[in-house]
């Protein structure tokens, strides 16, 4: 079965392209159709939504943060049994930074490389005919970039929608619907992005209510005819991160729950096992296990839970004097020593490294890292270099006396200091890794 796969696009952020996404694979499903889900960039929020919608697991396609051969690989794997593949655009579809050609991060990078076409979400709030100026400016912007057509998003009237239609088909671009404003379908968020797919209250009424939506709205159609089947190469899984150990112990809960798909995948497919537990039900990593990994995820909201969770505190102690441990961003913050919460109180963390973490003295950090490290670890060898992306507003208060994990580069390669920390068998990063460079 070759999958046809088409881009969702937009202008920017905050366009309606994840509501967009989520109703059209529900309603896609809803006609038979086997529709899997992929997003571009480093956002490890919306696969999720992707699986609760479609019922098979997201993955994440970077053209910066994943090597050509590593990007054909899990797009054919993501294809695999699949009919249609929807790939959601991050930001702009543009959007990306200045790096070697064919790997800024865009999601237009994936359009050129595999000549996908792209549907693109258009805000028309606030304007009418003017969206065909944008639209044009889609069509012309890049050759190479094929506008399969548009939808026309926020739309406020019938007369709206034929202002707006009108002056768009009339440039020779189709619109392919109309989804009218209305606030039912808006997603909950908080300071990272998007609330959560598994924390979203009633979330399958949610996605039903969006898939209702997009019929009414959307010429599917339409859409499956815009599609085009997906012609990408087997590549390889080379620089996909090893698993860290055979039996891997994994947090997971409210408070660690940023996992990339690839990764898991990838470590299950190498024959490791993943056993999970939850520091916020104060479990601690099963004793079998010979890594422990902590990932990512908000644990500025539950720093009361996790500092009283005194079985965790003890069974972490104990595991890491004999086996690895890392964490990740939020996984980081928990093995300071302490961490100060929004409102400026602080509580004591697992203390397997010195640092102090602050959520209250809070600055954005966001952007595409190089990291080549500086000793073995959990993500890799000494001497390799590793590309991830970081994405936070808690910053380092105290960085603690721990050695250095990596000396750390921007996107663009621009040196950015040394980063992370490591102690005995514990190591720890504000940035996610993604791939191996």
């Amino acid at each position: 079965m070759t999958a046809r796969a088409i881009i969702i696009g937009a202008a920017r952020s905050g366009s309606g392209k994840t509501s967009v996404t989520i109703g059209l694979m529900r309603a896609l499903k809803r006609r038979g159709r086997a529709v899997h889900g992929a997003k571009s960039g480093p956002d490890y929020i919306d696969p999720g939504f992707h699986q609760a919608a479609t019922g098979h697991p997201g993955v994440n396609l970077d053209s910066w943060a994943m090597h050509p051969d590593l990007l054909a690989h899990l797009g054919s794997r993501q294809s695999e049994e699949a009919d249609m593949l929807l790939i959601e655009s991050a930001m702009g579809l543009f959007d990306g930074i200045v790096s070697e050609p064919g790997r800024s991060g865009a999601a237009a990078d994936i359009a050129r490389l595999y000549d996908v076409p792209c549907l693109v979400i258009l805000d028309v709030s606030g304007q009418s005919q003017t969206a065909a100026a944008l639209a044009k400016g889609f069509a012309a912007y890049d050759p190479k970039v094929r506008i399969a057509g548009v939808v026309l998003n926020q739309v406020a009237s019938p007369r709206h929608e034929a202002m707006a239609r009108d002056a768009i088909e009339a440039i020779g671009i189709p619109v392919l619907g109309a989804v009218y404003r209305n606030p039912d379908m808006a997603l909950p968020e908080r300071h990272l992005g998007l609330v959560q797919a598994s924390e979203h209250a009633a979330l399958e009424a949610f996605i039903e209510r969006l898939a209702d939506v997009m019929e009414q709205s959307i010429d599917l159609d339409a859409v499956m005819k815009a599609a085009v089947p997906l012609s990408m190469q087997a590549g390889d899984a080379a620089r996909l991160l090893p698993p860290p150990g055979q039996r891997i112990a994994i947090a997971q809960d409210a408070a660690f729950s940023f996992v990339y798909p690839h990764l898991a995948r990838r470590w299950r497919e190498a024959g490791a096992e993943l056993l999970p537990f939850s520091p916020l039900a104060d479990e601690g990593p099963a004793e079998s296990a010979d890594a422990c990994w902590l990932p990512g995820g908000y644990p500025e909201l539950h720093a009361g839970r996790i500092a009283a969770a005194k079985n965790f505190h003890a069974s972490m102690q104990a595991f890491a004097e004999t086996r690895p441990v890392h964490g990740e961003c939020g996984g980081f913050m928990v093995l300071g020593k302490a961490l100060e919460d929004a409102d400026g109180t602080t509580h004591a963390m697992l203390g397997l490294l010195s640092h102090v973490t602050s959520y209250a003295k809070r600055k954005m950090n966001l952007g595409y890292r190089q990291a080549t490290l500086m000793s073995d670890c959990a993500i890799g060898r000494k001497g390799e270099t590793i590309r991830g992306h970081e994405f936070h507003y808690s910053r380092l208060v105290e960085p603690g006396s721990d050695d250095p994990l990596a000396t750390l580069a921007d996107g663009q390669g621009r040196a950015l200091g040394p980063s992370g920390a490591r102690r005995g068998m514990v190591s720890g990063t504000y940035f996610h890794a993604i791939a191996r460079s």
